[in-house]
């Protein structure tokens, strides 16, 4: 059962800004020569930057009953210790002088905010994950609530008095 899902597609405007970019740099390369190969040059160039910007917003994020998954990267919700959505000051923070190498980070230019998912242990491998989204709180809400046995405030349940809601 799938709780969230979120395509990362790039916006209008690096759509319309590539546009610009393929007619300015198809126009200088096609002085000069037929039509035939300006044509040619246009095409060309369309179609790389079309299918880079196609790559480029390709990812998806989704949450399900029992992971997370990010591009091709999983993690099982009972690995995730804490979840917080950040404003754009914090994500900036742990994109920059604050990041951890080790940190798995999904992130791109036109998406200001994230999310912050602490990996239970903070293994040295991955010790968090930064994932950059259009909507953060619903993302973060969607990953404390998913996942058999949690409760509904995102806890996991620790003992026999500790009944699931």
């Amino acid at each position: 059962m799938r709780v969230y899902r979120e395509r990362l597609g790039a916006p209008a405007s690096w759509w319309l800004a590539g546009a610009l970019c393929v007619f300015i740099f198809g126009t200088l390369t096609w002085a000069g020569f037929t039509v035939a190969i300006g044509i040619d040059v246009y095409l060309g160039l369309g179609a790389l930057v079309a299918s880079a910007l196609l790559i480029w917003g390709a990812v998806v994020i989704e949450v399900t009953a029992s992971e997370l998954r990010v591009g091709s990267q999983r993690l099982a919700l009972s690995e995730v210790s804490e979840v917080s959505a950040l404003d754009v000051d914090q994500t900036t923070a742990l994109r920059g002088p604050r990041a951890d190498a080790a940190a798995y980070l999904l992130v791109r230019p036109y998406l200001p905010e994230s999310v912050y998912v602490a990996v239970a242990g903070r293994p040295a491998g991955r010790p968090y994950w930064l994932i950059g989204t259009r909507h953060p709180a619903e993302l973060a809400a969607a990953i404390e609530t998913a996942g058999p046995g949690r409760h509904r405030d995102g806890r996991v349940p620790i003992g026999p008095g500790d009944r699931v809601q």
